[in-house]
């Protein structure tokens, strides 16, 4: 059964029980909501009839509109009508949205949603008037929702509409300015849109959105204004550009480019032209040159190529071709700037480093032979470098402008140049001493000597100040220079060549006397005298050269000294060579004694006394440091057994074997063992070795105790053999027991065993016969000890292949 009612509803039987509810609860949210669901399979005009008595009932209820509006959209999406066929279907969703709004003026959903209805449809004028009306009705904090939309709206519209929406914006968000000057660039209004970035480049609170610097605001300003230079007229493009070049000093050459750039576009070419020349002219490095130079060729070649091709588009079709005059002047412009090259890029590095003495002297090289050009480079040259602040050799600088006055034969010149640079505050001494020598090297080569010894002299004329340090960087180079070593060599040299043999003495008693001189000069100056046959001079020099250095360099000078003495006067002044050689030795350090002893021995071996070099030897062998003193011994104990026969180094043996430490001791106590068993004194010999035996470990001296098993092979008996074997336990037992031997032994058997990938303590337990903590006697390459019952067993071990033929046998298992 159905009932119509007057809003032309049909209510079933269902709809009975949700209409008594509505009728006893209209404005209950929840009942409608349970009354929309039923009709949810309905057909849709049944469900907007329910919609709009919903609404009327509660028009405040945002749920229910929400519901209502998307119903409407969505049934008229998926008819997918377009608004000119059903305009009047679009038109009543817009009325429902417009009755909507009229309670729910403050929901941004309800105007977004109606909004993107609109912006579906053609309709610009009532779209951009709904989204003002949202502006107008919202807070300003859910502004941000609808300009989105907005902008993305207008963006699309363009037009006047779209620059008046982004202008109204940037009064909101002034930071924005960036996306509506794409969009000024979009639709090509460059003028306006160079405009609004010079605004926000000139604001330094600006903030950029999209994380651009400001360079890179600069960047995009100079695009627009030098690809577009005919449409912008509101601002001086020049003047930004070059405001550009000196605020962004890394990107000097790039702007020079687009200044250049945006004379060429406008057809100004001699005004582009000025412009590079004023760039390549002005850079201050290499790459921002290398950027406007490459720039500048291209553009040239650019005109001489478009002159060409409109010469001959002119001879094909019989007009009158380009002036030839005009277009050789712009090849031979061509031609010159490429010339150019080298002396702009030097200009380059001038200007970075006018102190540069290197990039001087090159572009002196770069005029080559035009002279009048090079001495004005070399003029500017030295008026520009500051003397303290040079990068290189400022000297050379001076000396080289002076030669050049010299190869031209121009001495006057020369010299003029070279007393200029004499008067320069280097940094250094030396520089200035070179100048002198130059100078001086000058007149040498044009055979000038007595005007090169005048300079020398001038050059070396003591300062009025007292007490003057070569090292004090507080006072003038010209007053330090005359302690200059470099400058008196050089003088004495020339003094030696062109002076005479007085005026040279002078000069290096003048060098002695300013205490300057070093031991090359002391043995020049002995050297240059003994040539000259002051034979007695050079040794007074020597002797004052000793006497200003001591020791180490004394020891030098002496050994030259005396050798010259003895190859003159050999043994003809030997009371004087004594005392020569005596006040030698009277203070030499230790380490330098042996030499000097030697050759005083040698001295009065060969021209004294055998008995005198005898002493000296003696006296060397107590003097000498202490790693020479056994090498002394071994050479005393020669030249005794050559002189005074064998047996008289006995004595010596004796002491060397007192004196020397152990392990010389040791090696002197065998070869004195052995010149004793070579003359027969077999007990003598066997002494020593016992005495000897003290400081000989047997785990580490094994060739000692070899030498000693093999010589009781050779000359002894049972009794002294076993002695020796006595003798090797109990200095075994000391060694053991003696905590200094005991780490020395660790130590050498820890190298050992390092070299052998061992452990020290592993090697030395197994060199041992006892365990771990427990002292026991050490294997012999002779005999065994082994411990039994407390007691030392000995078990002795026959030689092999025995000398002797009387060799004595002896059991392995007698006990000792």
């Amino acid at each position: 059964m159905e009932v119509v009612l007057e809003d032309s509803i049909n209510i079933s039987d269902k709809d009975v029980a949700f209409e008594e509810d509505l009728l006893r609860n209209p404005y209950s949210l929840r009942h409608w909501q349970r009354y929309l669901e039923h009709h949810a399979m309905s057909p849709i005009a049944q469900q907007f009839i329910v919609y709009e008595r919903a609404v009327k009932e509660l028009p405040g209820s945002y749920k229910l509109w929400k519901a209502y509006l998307d119903q409407r959209k969505q049934h008229l999406t998926k008819r997918n009508l377009p608004y000119v066929k059903a305009q009047s279907e679009w038109e009543s969703v817009d009325d429902c949205y417009e009755r909507a709004l009229v309670l729910l003026h403050k929901m941004p959903r309800i105007w977004i949603d109606y909004l993107q209805h609109l912006i579906a449809t053609p309709r610009i004028t009532k779209t951009r008037r709904v989204f003002d009306k949202a502006l107008r009705a919202l807070p300003i904090t859910q502004h941000i929702r609808i300009w989105h939309l907005y902008l993305a709206w207008a963006k699309k519209i363009g037009g006047e509409t779209a620059l008046k929406v982004y202008k109204r914006y940037l009064k909101l968000e002034p930071n924005h300015g960036e996306d509506y000057v794409d969009l000024l660039v979009s639709m090509e209004r460059y003028d306006e849109a160079a405009s609004r970035l010079c605004k926000m480049i000139n604001n330094e609170q600006f903030q950029s959105m999209h994380g651009k610097s400001h360079y890179q605001l600069w960047r995009q300003l100079c695009d627009i204004i030098c690809s577009h230079p005919k449409d912008v007229k509101s601002i001086p493009i020049e003047n930004i550009i070059r405001s550009g070049i000196r605020r962004f000093t890394d990107q000097t050459g790039r702007l020079w480019n687009d200044l250049a750039k945006y004379w060429i576009l406008l057809n100004h070419f001699e005004k582009a032209r000025d412009v590079y020349e004023e760039a390549i002219t002005s850079v201050m490095t290499v790459r921002d040159f290398t950027q406007v130079f490459d720039t500048y060729a291209e553009f040239e070649e650019s005109v001489i190529s478009a002159k060409m091709e409109a010469a001959e588009a002119a001879e094909a079709e019989g007009e009158a071709g380009v002036d030839q005059m005009e277009l050789d002047m712009r090849l031979m412009r061509l031609e010159r700037l490429m010339e150019r090259r080298p002396f702009l890029v030097n200009e380059v590095l001038l200007r970075q480093n006018p102190n540069s003495v290197y990039e001087w002297q090159k572009r002196v090289e770069l005029w080559g032979d035009n002279a009048q050009k090079v001495v004005d480079t070399y003029t500017q040259a030295v008026t520009t470098i500051h003397p303290k602040k040079a990068d290189g050799k400022f000297n050379g600088l001076w000396i080289n402008f002076a030669k050049f006055y010299e190869d031209g034969n121009d001495l006057i010149s020369a010299r003029t140049i070279f007393e200029k640079a004499t008067k320069v505050n280097y940094k250094t001494v030396n520089d200035l001493a070179d100048v002198w020598c130059e100078y001086a090297e000058m007149e040498v080569r044009h055979e000038n000597y007595d005007a090169a010894l005048q300079v020398m002299a001038r050059a070396t004329i003591p300062s009025k100040q007292k007490n003057i340090a070569f090292h004090d960087e507080t006072l003038p180079v010209q007053v330090r220079v005359y302690k200059s070593l470099r400058l008196w060599s050089f003088y004495v040299d020339l003094e030696e060549s062109v002076g005479t043999v007085e005026s040279t003495k002078a000069v290096y008693d003048k060098i002695l006397e300013i205490k300057i001189a070093n031991p090359q000069i002391i043995v020049n100056y002995a050297n240059f005298l003994e040539e000259n046959k002051f034979f007695e001079d050079s040794y007074k020099v020597y002797e004052r050269g000793i006497d200003l250095f001591g020791y180490p360099i004394a020891f030098e000078l002496w050994n030259i000294y005396l050798l010259k003495f003895i190859e003159r006067y050999g043994g003809t002044k030997l009371e004087r060579t004594r005392d020569l050689f005596e006040q030698a030795i009277e203070k030499v350090p230790a380490k330098h004694a042996k030499p000097l002893y030697l050759m005083y021995g040698n001295l009065e071996e060969t021209h004294g006394l055998a008995r005198h070099a005898m002493s000296i030897y003696d006296r060397a062998t107590k003097v000498v440091a202490p790693e020479d003193r056994a090498d002394m011994y071994h050479f005393y104990i020669a030249k005794a057994a050559t002189m005074f026969g064998v047996t008289s180094t006995r004595e010596i043996y004796e002491r060397a074997i007192e004196v020397l430490q152990d392990k010389d001791a040791r090696v002197m106590c065998m070869r004195y063992a052995d010149m004793e068993r070579k003359l027969g004194e077999i007990d003598r010999a066997r002494g020593i070795y016992a005495h000897g035996s003290q400081f000989c470990d047997p785990r580490i001296t094994q060739d000692y105790w070899q030498t000693w098993h093999d010589f009781e092979v050779q000359h002894g008996n049972e009794d002294t053999f076993k002695e020796m074997l006595r003798i090797k336990r109990s200095v075994q037992v000391k060694f053991n027991t003696d905590v200094s031997y005991i780490t020395a032994q660790m130590l050498q058997t820890q190298e050992k065993s390092k070299a052998a990938g061992g452990d020290a303590m592993q090697t030395l337990d197994r060199m041992t016969t006892g365990g771990p903590g427990e002292m026991a006697f050490v294997k012999s390459s002779a005999h065994s000890v082994k411990q039994t019952h407390g007691q030392a067993e000995e078990e002795p071990v026959a030689p092999v292949a025995p000398v002797n033929p009387d060799e004595i046998a002896i059991d392995d298992d007698e006990d000792i």
